[in-house]
């Protein structure tokens, strides 16, 4: 368990921070860059729950956890030496349950005939942000597996890939499913 006595710890005044394993890392490196990415996403999940309705809501409760726990994978780094405790990773058994979610979803949605604009409900509105973000946090993980000396796991990369599916299709949903969606009319305000 956690136990978070001391909200400030002034050992980040000079621009760096610690990884899982001890390891200081400015506050700019590319690692910490991902994982306060994956942060973002969680947070964007929580304003989307404010206005998703039960079903959503039930979805987007399990993703908020495992988003720290993908925290904890990014910020716990493969090393040299043998870890003194078991890191927490993502496993493909949390993958699978974002697939589950996005076929269950998907299901009742009208086959789409044009790309969505972000909006129509709020919680759509919200959800397409949290997807966006979410694309970014995958395409920072990307960046960070192509590193020299950093790793980043296969699960890590497919939760993402997947969330922003499963967040896409969770916005479309959101809408009436689909019915109330924005669609994109090419060239309507030429």
């Amino acid at each position: 368990m956690v136990t978070l006595n001391r909200i400030y710890t002034r050992t980040g005044d000079k621009g760096s921070t610690a990884l899982a394993n001890g390891e200081r890392r400015s506050k700019a490196d590319l690692r910490i860059e991902t994982y306060g990415t994956v942060d973002e996403t969680n947070s964007c999940i929580g304003l989307a729950r404010l206005h998703a309705e039960p079903r959503l809501d039930a979805m987007l409760g399990p993703i908020q956890n495992d988003l720290f726990d993908l925290g904890a994978d990014l910020a716990t780094p493969e090393g040299p030496e043998p870890p003194k405790y078991e890191p927490l990773r993502i496993v493909a058994a949390q993958v699978k349950r974002l697939e589950a979610d996005i076929d269950a979803l998907n299901a009742d949605l009208s086959p789409l005939k044009s790309f969505v604009l972000p909006g129509g409900s709020p919680a759509s509105a919200a959800l397409h942000l949290a997807r966006t973000v979410c694309r970014r946090a995958e395409r920072l993980a990307v960046a960070l597996a192509a590193v020299e000396g950093e790793t980043v796991s296969p699960e890590a990369l497919q939760y993402l890939n997947r969330l922003s599916d499963f967040l896409f299709v969770a916005s479309r949903t959101a809408n009436a499913n689909g019915a109330d969606d924005v669609l994109w009319v090419p060239g309507k305000n030429r």
